[in-house]
């Protein structure tokens, strides 16, 4: 399970229904100092966004420059799983550590189980010993 605050795992849920039954994706990013999260939904990019997730170039660029300008960090990048199961894909770790190293560190991911247009289960992924695990792990 997650251990985010109820109201951005509302929204968080929210972006991911709206988007089925296509694959929602975003981040959820921390305020330097005050530790503020804001969720940052994102349209998904992704050839085939049925069963994958791609950030747009230009919009993860944005992203980077209002985080900079926010005094922010990206803490987790979340996405949906249409009609599958909340675990994380062969598609997902080649896509968040495709040499085998993540490609953002100290980020964890959350993955929402969309069935029908309701999220039904939500779980948390984070790096660990070589490999993403579990965060209840």
């Amino acid at each position: 399970m997650s251990h985010w605050p109820e109201h951005i795992l509302t929204e968080v849920g929210r972006h991911l229904e709206a988007a089925y039954p296509f694959e929602g994706c975003g981040v959820l990013l921390r305020e330097e100092g005050t530790g503020r999260l804001r969720i940052r939904p994102l349209r998904n990019a992704a050839g085939n966004p049925r069963v994958a997730y791609a950030f747009a170039p230009e919009e993860w660029l944005a992203v980077c420059i209002e985080a900079d300008a926010r005094s922010e960090r990206v803490v987790c990048v979340f996405h949906s799983h249409v009609d599958a199961p909340a675990t994380f894909s062969q598609e997902d770790l080649l896509r968040a550590a495709p040499e085998g190293r993540p490609l953002l560190p100290n980020v964890s991911y959350l993955i929402g189980s969309v069935h029908r247009g309701c999220v039904h289960y939500v779980s948390e992924y984070e790096w660990r010993a070589g490999n993403f695990v579990s965060r209840a792990s």
